[in-house]
């Protein structure tokens, strides 16, 4: 086991936000999350959400950023132990996929049983 070192960690926190600058920058899903994430916070403060629905909003929009996150990771190693088209790396794909629509989803499931009561109050 190596020795723990500062240098190491800061370091290792720089590459994360690395990964963090890629998936924003080149990754048009996460584009789409993080535009649903501004909407939801807006929402949040303009609806005045308790704490209790914050946690729950940021545990959504945590979860479905890294599941999108990783699908990206899993897409990008797919791609490259095999560039061409394959059956097997399609459905590993297809899978990953799957994980951040059902993620997605139950967000958006969450987001109707935050926001829908207090938007239908102002209708």
């Amino acid at each position: 086991m190596s020795k723990f070192s500062i240098t190491d960690r800061v370091r290792s926190f720089g590459y994360a936000l690395n990964g963090l600058r890629v998936l924003l920058m080149k990754e048009h899903n996460a584009w789409l999350h993080l535009a649903a994430m501004c909407a939801v916070i807006s929402l949040g403060f303009a609806l005045a959400i308790t704490r209790m629905e914050w946690i729950a909003a940021i545990v959504c929009i945590g979860m479905v950023l890294s599941a999108e996150a990783m699908n990206t990771a899993v897409e990008q190693i797919c791609n490259y132990i095999k560039p061409e088209q394959d059956i097997r790396i399609m459905i590993i794909k297809d899978i990953a996929a799957a994980a951040v629509l059902i993620l997605s989803i139950t967000a958006a499931i969450v987001g109707m049983i935050i926001f829908g009561p207090k938007i239908y109050t102002l209708l």
